[in-house]
């Protein structure tokens, strides 16, 4: 049965807890950089090299078989998780930057033509605009932008009605991201899906961001490919998945050789293996999956729904108590778990420097998304990101330090 208790939650979090290294650990805020990681993620990883340690999909001894089925299973997990429609329609990856790197490659690059267009929405992570601004240069199509709105209701989000006057008969592929990782605004995915498939166009979702906060229903949202990252859904850095339909996939060219990506080769050639696994050359991260597996075994206990709303309404709470400052600014997205701000005439990397010196983690700059900053007209801000392992403590803990750090900055 699904529950989510906010203290019993926190306690599942090994880097909250005070230890030798840290006996003051700090109040994390930058779960969207990255997010901790609970402890039932790092046992099963320490437990894999310390006595499972043998790689999938070769050996025939009893350790490398059960890592092999265990391996699998977890591909049955994501599948799970995002309601793919089979688990051989997930391809395991190193992040979702490695992830939209290998649509772009494996599929785009032999189907786009000079003029051909790819529609990227200007809230997107460089990860989900450079492989296409490459693609363009290698192929001659061209990027179009889809900016935001300017209606500060929706804090600027893409909006539906803009894209609708882009897509046109050159239109090949629409990028846009859940959520965005500054704003924390999300558009309605099946709206864009079923506006760019009546133009036969494809959509592409970088699920970095939103994955955390609400897994999608790819079927449901009727989406092409779907890229995100483990670390930034409680599990280990260095993995990812890449979702597509079955007829992409197998219509897609591997992007990358190596070990176990083929049934047979030559000097004359090679013939790949079946989906997946024509797109997973080498020796994968074993344990990370396995880590993953069992972090994802463990969200199925979390009522993710309820645990979200708790950390809205702690970043609502810091939103009205930071607001109290006259020269305060958000770009947050109503209802989103990141707080985005600047206080005027106060460099955000000055404020945030001294934050870090009060045992406070988050981040400011740019955020790697540079078109959106400059779209808000801002050349950086400061970026708290919540999560369920947070509490009103930290959320008060950050008011004082940004009011502190202002005192020392205004004299």
């Amino acid at each position: 049965m699904k529950s989510f208790d906010s203290e019993k939650f926190r306690c599942q979090f090994p880097a909250l807890q005070p230890s030798s290294e840290f006996p003051e650990p700090a109040v994390f805020l930058d779960s969207a950089a990255t997010s901790l990681k609970p402890a039932c993620m790092v046992e099963a990883t320490q437990c894999y090299y310390q006595n499972h340690s043998a790689t999938v999909h070769r050996s025939q001894h009893a350790t490398a078989q059960a890592m092999t089925e265990r391996y699998e299973q977890a591909r049955s997990l994501v599948a799970e998780l995002i309601s793919a429609p089979q688990p051989e329609d997930i391809i395991w990856t190193k992040g979702t930057s490695e992830a939209i790197n290998l649509v772009a490659q494996g599929y785009f690059r032999s189907r786009l033509s000079a003029g051909d267009e790819i529609i990227v929405s200007e809230q997107e992570h460089h990860s989900n605009l450079l492989p296409w601004l490459i693609l363009a240069e290698q192929t001659g199509a061209k990027v179009v932008k889809w900016p935001i709105g300017t209606n500060k209701q929706k804090r600027y989000q893409p909006e539906i009605d803009t894209l609708a006057t882009l897509l046109n008969e050159k239109s090949r592929l629409v990028a846009i991201s859940q959520m965005s990782n500054v704003t924390g605004a999300a558009v309605d995915l099946e709206q864009v899906t079923s506006l760019a498939h009546q133009y036969n166009c494809l959509v592409l979702v970088d699920g970095a961001q939103g994955i955390v906060h609400s897994p999608v229903d790819v079927q449901r949202s009727d989406i092409d490919f779907y890229a995100f990252s483990a670390h930034k859904l409680y599990g280990p850095n260095g993995l990812g998945a890449l979702y597509g339909k079955g007829t992409l996939l197998n219509a897609m060219s591997p992007w990358q050789g190596g070990g176990k990506m083929l049934t047979q080769v030559s000097f004359d050639g090679f013939t790949p293996e079946a989906v997946p696994y024509r797109f997973e050359a080498g020796t994968p991260n074993v344990a990370g999956v396995i880590g993953f597996a069992a972090t994802l075994d463990w969200l199925k206990t979390v009522d993710i729904p309820l645990a979200e709303s708790y950390a809205v309404a702690l970043t609502d709470y810091a939103e009205q108590q930071l607001s109290a400052i006259p020269s305060f600014t958000s770009y947050r997205s109503t209802g989103s778990s990141l707080l985005a701000f600047n206080i005027a005439d106060i460099h955000h990397s000055d404020l945030a420097m001294l934050i870090a010196e009060q045992n406070i983690s988050l981040r400011s700059g740019q955020h790697c998304a540079q078109p959106l900053l400059d779209a808000l007209g801002i050349d950086g801000c400061l970026r708290a990101s919540f999560m369920p392992y947070n509490n009103r403590s930290d959320a008060d803990k950050l008011v004082s330090a940004v009011k502190f750090a202002l005192s020392l900055l205004e004299d």
